[in-house]
């Protein structure tokens, strides 16, 4: 059969077919280790930044289809917070999912270990992750992100009662009015952007390496969480501004209507695999 772009669906329940390779055995010892991490530098972000455009350039049939789902997510999201008088929600929903970004590129780190390994790095392939022994620590660290990115909304709309304590605004235009042209409305913005700040600090922190380090090496969660945090320590300017790097990509990914994600995300994908690869030994 000629090789074509398949659907999500049929990609998984083909791929649930195939072992996973690299842990068909895990080793309890090794699940226990906590590997040792790298200083990198800013020539190695730019290195993982090419070799995340490289693999995505080859494997952008593949990806894109499955990546348009993202964008289309979080602008039906935004299109409800409108629909039921949530305005002040909207950009707390966008922004917010940028902090669920390790979890959903998992197969995309799946295609760069195997394009690395010189193996086939197809969705196909990288649906096997579903049959990896370590599948419940990677669900784990899933959800330790999805509480964050509920944390973070829960804590949104509390400042949104807050500014707008008298009515919540009902249209776009009298919401942009009420942010820009008042002086409560400045000031939720700015609260807003802080708060925003510490859960998107806290997410980068814990996950930085957690998903590709529980995919190619089969550790613990909690080894996992830990690397990422030593990784961090490690470096902390580095990883500070590969934060900056990855919001802006994401901040120009989300123009115009998001569309921008459906090549941004695989490359940040497929970049925090490589600099996984050099931070980590």
């Amino acid at each position: 059969m000629a090789d074509h772009v398949g659907n999500p669906f049929e990609y998984v329940l083909r791929g649930l077919g195939r072992p996973y390779g690299p842990l068909i055995h895990r080793d309890p010892v090794a699940a226990r280790t906590t590997p040792q991490v790298r200083r990198v530098g800013v020539g190695d972000l730019k290195d993982a930044l090419r070799g995340g455009l490289s693999d995505f350039a080859a494997a952008r049939d593949d990806v894109v289809f499955i990546v348009i789902l993202y964008p289309l997510a979080g602008l039906v999201l935004a299109l409800a917070a409108a629909r039921y008088d949530l305005l002040p929600m909207i950009f707390p929903l966008l922004s917010g999912f940028a902090l669920l970004g390790p979890l959903a590129a998992v197969g995309l780190y799946e295609i760069s270990r195997r394009r690395e390994r010189g193996e086939p790095a197809t969705w196909l392939d990288a649906a096997a992750v579903l049959r990896s022994p370590n599948l419940p620590a990677i669900v784990g660290m899933g959800l330790i992100l999805v509480a964050l990115f509920v944390g973070w909304l829960a804590a949104a709309y509390q400042v949104s009662l807050i500014a707008f304590a008298d009515a919540p605004p009902v249209t776009v235009r009298s919401f942009l009015a009420e942010v820009f042209a008042s002086g409560e409305g400045w000031a939720m913005a700015l609260i807003g952007i802080a708060v925003g700040f510490v859960f998107a600090l806290v997410a980068l922190a814990v996950s930085i390496v957690s998903f590709p380090l529980l995919l190619d090496r089969g550790v613990d969660l909690d080894v996992a969480i830990r690397t990422s945090l030593k990784v961090v320590a490690e470096n902390p300017a580095t990883m500070a501004l590969w934060g900056l790097i990855v919001a802006g990509m994401l901040v120009l990914g989300a123009l115009p209507a998001l569309l921008g994600l459906i090549v941004v995300l695989p490359v940040l994908g497929h970049a925090s695999w490589r600099l996984y690869r050099k931070v980590v030994a």
